[in-house]
């Protein structure tokens, strides 16, 4: 029931810690959290599996994020090393791209979390706002409000980054 959502939550772990290696530590506690309160899912009542799995990958990332957040060892993604697709095509359009890439990870690691994550769940998830309300706990209201200046955030960011070059 949770492994067909395994990509899932690690994307989303991995917009909340900010970092692959953290992101699959908290992906493993998730699961083991989820194993452990299986009997606490109402599945058999209508309950959304994928929600539910993702609700606990979000609280065990921010745990997780308090607990480790002092030690100060914290590593940067780096999309070039763990990226499977070979460069084929033009140095330029690939610079492009990469460039491109970069100024969206860079304004979406400046979204405060609340922001980061209902984009992560509508825009790489594809997930309702029923979906995003039941994973995040607040009002489809506010995952409609927060994906709003969610996305602005990010045009802002986006655009001067633009005029900056």
């Amino acid at each position: 029931m949770v492994l067909p959502h395994l990509d899932a939550a690690y994307t989303l772990a991995r917009y909340l810690t900010r970092n692959d290696h953290d992101a699959q530590d908290v992906v493993q506690d998730a699961y083991l959290r989820a194993l452990k309160y299986f009997r606490g899912f109402r599945g058999a009542e209508g309950g959304d599996g994928r929600a539910w799995l993702l609700a606990i990958v979000r609280n065990t990332a921010y745990t997780w994020q308090r607990r480790h957040r002092a030690d100060g060892l914290t590593t940067e993604f780096d999309e070039e090393l763990h990226s499977d697709a070979v460069a084929e095509d033009h140095p330029g359009a690939t610079l492009e791209r990469d460039t491109a890439r970069e100024s969206l990870h860079r304004a979406l690691d400046r979204l405060p979390p609340e922001f980061r994550e209902v984009i992560v769940l509508r825009e790489l998830e594809g997930m309702s706002y029923k979906e995003i309300g039941d994973v995040t706990g607040v009002p489809i209201g506010t995952v409609m409000s927060r994906l709003s200046r969610a996305r602005r955030r990010l045009q802002e960011a986006l655009c001067a980054g633009e005029e900056g070059q």
